[in-house]
């Protein structure tokens, strides 16, 4: 059940208590709740007939309405009727409430029932999370007025706030979502989700491909080697999220959504090194599993002589190196897991070079 659909349930049940604030104005409470009674039966008679079958948010639902509007009847008190959306919405806060705070996800239970098998990643099931934590303090800021409302305000204040305040709340908070999610959207750097032939299966945030190991994204990673056989190393960011501070290949980054591999090469080169109008070549691609990120590498190499001069914003700086003496002299634990894994392609592309 997702927010339209639970919001949906609930404004069909809100239709005798709007019946009911009608013909109490007019009519008195006692008419009022006949009234809201009857139309509360003649709801649940047309969901049976229309669908064959109860649902059973409707069913307890309009139970309530009749349990708690011939309680208020007998005894002549509208409070019981009153409290009717209260305790409809103290059971959702236990469902959501369950759901947001704990591992047991009902309501992602509930979901499945209609979307079947369908994956959802960390990143989705954290928004999930996020988003039922605010449905519950919704739910239980209204669930308060309304039973405040009960005891110490007029028919119309409770009417008002069980009613027209609920979809005021939902619509505003809907309304700061909806707006908040599109000035994100705008500043959010999009990676394409691929599978193990490089496949586009769709995208992710970047920040949720570096926190996933099941959403698998492209990197390029670009070799420098000069005339004399030396290897340029880059010195990652002391701030980046993954491998900080550690030597690594000479350019290393994600393919942005909508953007070639080969484009990707050209747009790392100068945002990290300042380079630009130079040749290089594919040498292979292979797979990476990260402690918290999966990537489908795309290896290539070039030869530069000309001076490189790394962006400080984007790099701790970097400097070419003996191959014969580069693990001495940086040190193995200061070398990132990729260059590392890929040392025995550079020494066989060192050799290979003319």
């Amino acid at each position: 059940m997702n927010k339209k659909d639970l919001i949906k349930k609930m404004m069909i049940g809100l239709i005798p208590l709007m019946a009911f604030i009608i013909a109490d104005e007019f009519f008195g409470t006692k008419v009022g709740l006949i009234v809201a009674i009857i139309i509360g039966i003649v709801q649940l008679l047309y969901f049976l007939i229309k669908d064959k079958k109860l649902e059973k948010f409707v069913l307890f639902d309009t139970g309530l309405i009749i349990i708690m509007g011939g309680i208020s009847f007998i005894s002549q008190n509208d409070l019981f009727f009153k409290l009717k959306p209260a305790l409809i919405e103290m059971i959702l806060l236990a469902i959501i409430g369950i759901s947001a705070f704990t591992s047991k996800n009902i309501i992602l239970g509930m979901q499945k029932r209609y979307t079947g098998d369908l994956e959802i990643n960390s990143d989705q099931l954290s928004k999930i999370r996020k988003s039922l934590k605010m449905m519950f303090f919704i739910f239980l800021i209204h669930t308060l007025l309304v039973i405040y409302s009960a005891f110490f305000m007029s028919t119309e204040a409770w009417g008002f706030i069980s009613t027209a305040l609920f979809y005021i709340i939902f619509g505003a908070v809907f309304l700061w979502q909806f707006i908040s999610s599109k000035i994100k959207a705008k500043n959010t750097e999009w990676l394409p989700v691929i599978d193990m032939d490089g496949n586009i299966k769709g995208k992710a945030s970047r920040e949720a491909c570096q926190l996933d190991k099941s959403l698998i994204h492209p990197v390029i990673r670009l070799h420098i080697f000069n005339s004399k056989k030396e290897l340029f190393l880059q010195k990652r960011k002391f701030k980046a999220v993954i491998e900080p501070g550690k030597y690594d290949a000479a350019v290393a980054g994600h393919v942005v959504f909508g953007e070639t591999i080969e484009q990707a090469v050209l747009r790392e080169a100068k945002e990290e090194l300042n380079l630009t109008d130079f040749e290089f070549s594919a040498v292979t691609k292979r797979i990476y599993y990260g402690e918290t990120t999966t990537a489908l590498m795309f290896i290539f190499v070039a030869v530069i002589d000309k001076k490189i001069e790394p962006n400080l914003k984007e790099t701790e700086g970097g400097k070419f190196v003996k191959l014969s003496l580069a693990q001495s002299q940086i040190g193995i634990s200061n070398m990132s897991a990729g260059l590392l894994e890929e040392w025995p392609l550079i020494l066989k592309l060192s050799k290979q070079l003319k």
